[in-house]
C-alpha cells in the first residue's frame, strides 16, 4: 500500500506541476465556484481556485508526501500500526490540498482544523509522555490561528461573501481587522515569535512526520496564506510590526541552533529561521521571492530530515550530535546527501538554494530604508546558517568515531530511492524555477559584497574562540531554552492562571464568599430550621388555630 500510494502522489505531482507551468507560461487561471444556499444576503458557497500558484505548491506537497511515504515503507516497516500513520498522512495531505486550493475562508478553516487534528495524531504518535506533552503545545498554540480564523470569517459576514479575494480592490478601513486576524494565524501556524517554541517540541514524531510537516505543509500553510493575503498586506498599518517580529525569529533561531546538540532540535530551529526569512521578505513586498524560496527550501530541508532520521536510526535512537562522528566511512551514501542538503540550505553556489537566498539577500539591499544595525543584524543571522550548518557538518563527519551505530544507516532500496529523488530536485529546481519564472532581478554593489565576505571571514577566525565562550554557564542555558519561549507557553500560561486562581480564593472563597455563602447561608439554615423544629413539635395548637381560622372564613 506504501508503494502504490506514493507512485499515485508522485504521478499526480508530475500532472499538477504541468500545470502549474501551463497556467504560469500562460497567465491562466481557473475558478470553480458552487453556491450552496443564501442566508440573509450573505452567500454560503464552495470555492476552488486553481492558479499557477496553487498548482505549483499542491505539486511540491504531493512530491514531497509521495517521497516521505516511500521512505517510511522501509523506516516504519517493523512498527505495527504502520497502516494507521499511512491513513493518518494521507488525511494530512488531503487537509492540506483543501486549504491550498480554496478561496474561501470557510474552506480555508477546514483545511487548517484537519491540519492541526492530523498534526496532533502524528507528533503524538509514539504514545509516550514527551510525545503527548509535545503534541498538545502544538494543537493549543495552533488552536490560537483556528480562533482568529473564525474571527476573519465572522467579520466578513459584514461583506456577504466569505471568498476573501473578491474584497482585495475595496480601500476599508475596517478590512485592517481581517488583516491583523489573518496575520495571527499565520504567525501560529509558522511558529513565528512569540508562538515558536512548539516547532522543536514537534520533533517528538517519527522522522517521515518531521519531513512532511516541518518542510512543505504545515509550518509553510501560513506563509501560503500570507502569499494569497499579499495585496492587503502592503497598505497595513502594523506591517513594519510583524516584520520586526520575523525578524527577530530568524535571529532567535539561528542563534540557538549554534547552541544546540540536539539533531533533530538543530534542523527544526533551521526551519524556523527560514521561515522567518520568508516572512520577512513578504513583508517586504516580495511575495513571488517568498513563495520562491518556499519552494526551493522544501525540497533540501526535507532530505535533510529523512537523512537525519536515517542517521538517528541507526544511531540506535540517539540524537545528540556530540556522540556522533566518522558517519562518512560507514554510510558515505547518507552522508552525501546530508552534505548536499546542507551546503543547499547554506546557498552554495547553483545550487536551489542559491537562487533564492541570494536574490532575497540582493532585495534588502534593494529595498532601503534599513539602518545599518539592522542590515548587521540580517547578515549575522545568514551568516550564524553557515556556521551551525559547518558546526553540524564537523560533528558528523569530520569529527572521529565516538559513537558505534548498531548498523549502517544505508540500508533500503526505497528510503534510497527517496533520497536520490529529493538530492535531484535540491540540486535543479531553483535554476529551474529562476529560468521559468523570471522572479526578480536584482544587483547591488561591490563594496556590501565585500562587507558581508569580511563578515563571514570574521565569524571564521574567530570561531574557536567564541564557541569558548558562548558556552559558559548562563549564555548556555538562556540561548538553548529559545530565550525561555518555552517557560511563556507552558509555565508562563499556567503560573498565571494559577495567580488568577490564588488571587480569585484569597478575594472571594476566603473573604466575601466565605461571609455570604458559608457563614451566612448556614446562619439562614440554622434559623429556617429552628422555624421548622417550632412547628413540628406544636402541631396540635397549630391544627386548632387552621380550624379556628377555617370556621371564621366560611361564616363570613
Amino acid at each position: 500500500m506504501f508503494f502504490f500510494i506514493s507512485v499515485f502522489f508522485f504521478c499526480l505531482s508530475l500532472v499538477f506541476f504541468y500545470f502549474g507551468l501551463f497556467f504560469l507560461l500562460g497567465e491562466f487561471s481557473f475558478l470553480v465556484d458552487w453556491e450552496l444556499f443564501s442566508f440573509n444576503s450573505v452567500e454560503f458557497v464552495v470555492t476552488f481556485f486553481f492558479d499557477w500558484i496553487s498548482m505549483s505548491f499542491s505539486g511540491l506537497v504531493l512530491l514531497i508526501s509521495s517521497m516521505v511515504i516511500l521512505y517510511s515503507y522501509d523506516y516504519m516497516s517493523s512498527d505495527d500500526n504502520k497502516i494507521r500513520f499511512l491513513l493518518i498522512l494521507f488525511l494530512f495531505v488531503v487537509s492540506m490540498l483543501i486549504m491550498i486550493f480554496s478561496l474561501n475562508m470557510v474552506g480555508i478553516l477546514l483545511g487548517w482544523d484537519g491540519l492541526g487534528f492530523t498534526s496532533y495524531c502524528l507528533v503524538s504518535y509514539y504514545q509516550n509522555y514527551s510525545s503527548y506533552v509535545s503534541a498538545m503545545l502544538t494543537l493549543l498554540t495552533n488552536r490560537i490561528g483556528d480562533v482568529f480564523i473564525l474571527l476573519s470569517i465572522c467579520w466578513l459576514v459584514n461583506y456577504g461573501s466569505f471568498n476573501f479575494m473578491f474584497y482585495m480592490n475595496f480601500i476599508d478601513y475596517y478590512k485592517n481587522y481581517i488583516v491583523f486576524f489573518i496575520l495571527i494565524a499565520a504567525f501560529t501556524k509558522s511558529a513565528q515569535v512569540p508562538f515558536s517554541s512548539w516547532l522543536p517540541a514537534a520533533m517528538a514524531a517519527p522522522t517521515p512526520v518531521s519531513s512532511l510537516v516541518h518542510s512543505s505543509t504545515l509550518v509553510t500553510a501560513g506563509v501560503y496564506l500570507l502569499i494569497r493575503f499579499n495585496y492587503l498586506l502592503s497598505g497595513f498599518f502594523m506591517i513594519s510590526f510583524f516584520f520586526f517580529l520575523s525578524f527577530f525569529t530568524m535571529f532567535m533561531s539561528s542563534i540557538c541552533a549554534v547552541y544546540e546538540f540536539d539533531l533533530s532540535k538543530i534542523i527544526a530551529l533551521s526551519t524556523l529561521s527560514q521561515l522567518g526569512l520568508m516572512m520577512g521578505i513578504l513583508f517586504l513586498g516580495y511575495s513571488g521571492l517568498s513563495f520562491f524560496h518556499l519552494l526551493s527550501h522544501a525540497f533540501f530541508k526535507s532530505l535533510l530530515f529523512l537523512c537525519s532520521g536515517l542517521i538517528i536510526h541507526g544511531s540506535i535512537d540517539g540524537q545528540d550530535i556530540r556522540c556522533m562522528g566518522g558517519l562518512v566511512e560507514d554510510s558515505p551514501y547518507v552522508m552525501s546527501c546530508f552534505f548536499i542538503s546542507n551546503v543547499s540550505l547554506c546557498g552554495l553556489f547553483f545550487l536551489s538554494g542559491f537562487y533564492s537566498k541570494d536574490t532575497m539577500l540582493e532585495s534588502i539591499f534593494w529595498e532601503g530604508g534599513f539602518n545599518y544595525l539592522m542590515i548587521f543584524i540580517y547578515l549575522f543571522s545568514l551568516t550564524l546558517t553557515v556556521w551551525y550548518t559547518f558546526r553540524l557538518l564537523n560533528y558528523l563527519i569530520l569529527s572521529g568515531l565516538f559513537f558505534y551505530s548498531s548498523r549502517s544507516v544505508d540500508d533500503g532500496i526505497f528510503s534510497k530511492i527517496s533520497l536520490i529523488l529529493l538530492v535531484f530536485f535540491s540540486i535543479i529546481f531553483g535554476f529551474f524555477f529562476n529560468y521559468c519564472c523570471k522572479v526578480y532581478n536584482f544587483m547591488y554593489t561591490y563594496f556590501l559584497k565585500i562587507l558581508y565576505f569580511l563578515l563571514v571571514e570574521f565569524v571564521g577566525i574567530t570561531f574557536d574562540y567564541i564557541e569558548v565562550l558562548i558556552f559558559k554557564g548562563s549564555f548556555f542555558e538562556f540561548f538553548n531554552s529559545m530565550w525561555f519561549l518555552f517557560n511563556l507557553s507552558t509555565k508562563g500560561i499556567s503560573f498565571m492562571f494559577n495567580m488568577i486562581s490564588l488571587s480569585f480564593q484569597e478575594l472571594v472563597d476566603e473573604s466575601w464568599g466565605e461571609y455570604y455563602f458559608s457563614s451566612y447561608f448556614s446562619s439562614s439554615l440554622m434559623y429556617f430550621s429552628y422555624i421548622f423544629n417550632y412547628l413540628i413539635f406544636n402541631n396540635l395548637k397549630l391544627y386548632l388555630c387552621f380550624i379556628l381560622i377555617s370556621m371564621i372564613i366560611l361564616l363570613i
